[in-house]
């Protein structure tokens, strides 16, 4: 029996908040998303399906109108809308139609909208969200295009998006990876040397317990330490790409195996990385997901001033500058064997798998255009929300001299040598949120950490046979 998109909307809808949470910072270029979809997981259309054709009607000229979907905020639609007027005077044979609204409404839209076949022709996909698409057969394959007409090399993140099969399903529009931030002036005051490259997370967290204080002005180990009441944390730390991720697969564990349909959560490497969480989390130097209540959002904690340091993706920059922070960022710490893991997300284009040959070549001519051109990578690195995905220019001073702050804008180029995605698959915001609820069992205290790892375990297969055996 097929899986459909109809069948999946509601469980999509109750996890978008926590997947948007999880994964990105504001609305124009983060990751996380909902679902939707038209149809079954039937096999996908190919680009070397309709590129013939599609090709000599877009050499004969003929008028072709799309539809282009990109969640955004006021800011990045202005530049999106910018950018989509320079790329049809280029090519007057392509009208191109905007869908565009703030995060969580632009997927909920979306969702209904595959549901309907009435998505639109090319949209922005939160990085997570590609391989969804892909495997239920909403997403067109991009394989043969992408090898004619645009060199590997030459990019960052084109493997983020290509399957088990060596398959390519989109074409990043922006990069987000994982590093650590730190505020200078905390550690300044508490006589903490910066982080370096050779931290591991041992280190980290014995260099957060002196960074970790009070209400009384004691750090955690001084007699009289109120870990219920602490005003500076050493770390914040919240779910997956900002949270555990990083941690797991440092210490050699992770969630799914290397087919993405089983579970591997009960593992003594997992183990050893909750271990590690809990006992920060206990002593008061990580934040827990009580604390985290205390504030606007989970997101908050670093820039309000309240946390010494964060895993944090690009998109975090932002916020910090916005505060006026006085910080800088480092790549994530090793784990104990010196394996280092950055989390990655691309947010990429994807073309919509029934829309028509014409449609579908002239989507495939914006996303060409928004790849291949300097000009137009270097009008959207400005807004300072992602990195480049192409190579010449996130090496160039359009990215690394940006702003002052971070100096270290080389971390997040070097962590893509070492980042992963985030085990991502058809079912990957059903299973997150299962994974979630019992490691905060575990992080609260309410269940030991082997009970919580064989619940996430048992529950997580669950989610996993429920789609990709039935599909």
């Amino acid at each position: 029996m097929a899986i459909t998109w109809k069948k999946t909307m509601l469980a999509a809808s109750l996890t978008l908040t926590l997947a948007a949470t999880g994964c990105g910072s504001n609305n124009a270029n983060n990751g996380a998303s909902s679902e939707g979809a038209s149809g079954s997981a039937s096999a996908p259309a190919s680009s070397s399906d309709t590129g013939a054709s599609a090709s000599a009607s877009a050499a004969s000229g003929e008028k072709v109108d799309i539809l282009l979907g990109y969640y955004s905020d006021e800011k990045s639609d202005s530049k999106m809308k910018e950018l989509i007027g320079q790329f049809t005077a280029a090519h007057p044979n392509i009208n191109v139609k905007t869908q565009s609204a703030p995060y969580g409404q632009f997927y909920q839209k979306l969702d209904t909208q595959i549901a309907a076949g009435t998505a639109p022709d090319v949209w922005l996909s939160d990085g997570v969200y590609v391989m969804k698409y892909a495997e239920r057969g909403a997403a067109k394959d991009l394989t043969d295009w992408i090898a004619k007409d645009l060199k590997a090399d030459d990019y960052y993140g084109l493997e983020y998006n290509k399957d088990a099969n060596g398959r390519y399903w989109g074409v990043p529009q922006g990069i987000q990876v994982g590093v650590l931030f730190y505020n200078k002036d905390m550690f300044d005051k508490a006589g903490v040397a910066y982080p370096t490259d050779d931290w591991t997370w041992e280190d980290l967290k014995t260099n957060a317990a002196k960074l970790t204080i009070d209400a009384k002005g004691m750090t955690e180990g001084e007699s009289g330490f109120d870990k219920n009441n602490v005003n500076q944390f050493g770390l914040t730390f919240f779910s997956i790409t900002e949270g555990w991720f990083s941690v797991l697969k440092s210490y050699g564990g992770g969630v799914l195996d290397e087919t993405g349909k089983k579970s591997a959560i009960d593992s003594a490497q997992n183990k050893q990385a909750f271990e590690w969480i809990v006992d920060g989390m206990n002593r008061g130097i990580v934040t827990d997901p009580v604390d985290l209540k205390s504030f606007q959002s989970n997101t908050a904690v670093f820039p309000s001033g309240s946390a010494a340091m964060r895993i944090g993706l690009y998109a975090r920059v932002l916020a910090a500058n916005e505060a006026g922070l006085n910080y800088d960022v480092t790549v994530l710490p090793k784990g104990p064997d010196g394996k280092r893991v950055a989390p990655v997300i691309a947010n990429s284009w994807v073309v919509n798998a029934k829309s028509s040959d014409a449609k579908a070549q002239a989507a495939w001519e914006w996303i060409k255009y928004w790849a291949t051109q300097d000009d137009v990578q270097k009008q959207w690195a400005e807004l300072g929300e992602a990195v480049p995905v192409k190579k010449s220019v996130a090496n160039s001073d359009v990215f690394l001299k940006a702003g002052a702050q971070p100096a270290n804008r080389q971390a997040f180029l070097d962590s893509l040598g070492f980042a992963q995605t985030l085990d991502v698959n058809a079912v990957w915001e059903e299973w997150v949120g299962k994974f979630n609820d019992n490691a905060q069992k575990a992080f609260l205290g309410d269940t030991s950490i082997d009970d919580a790892l064989k619940s996430a375990n048992t529950d997580v297969q669950k989610v996993l046979d429920d789609f990709y055996l039935n599909k």
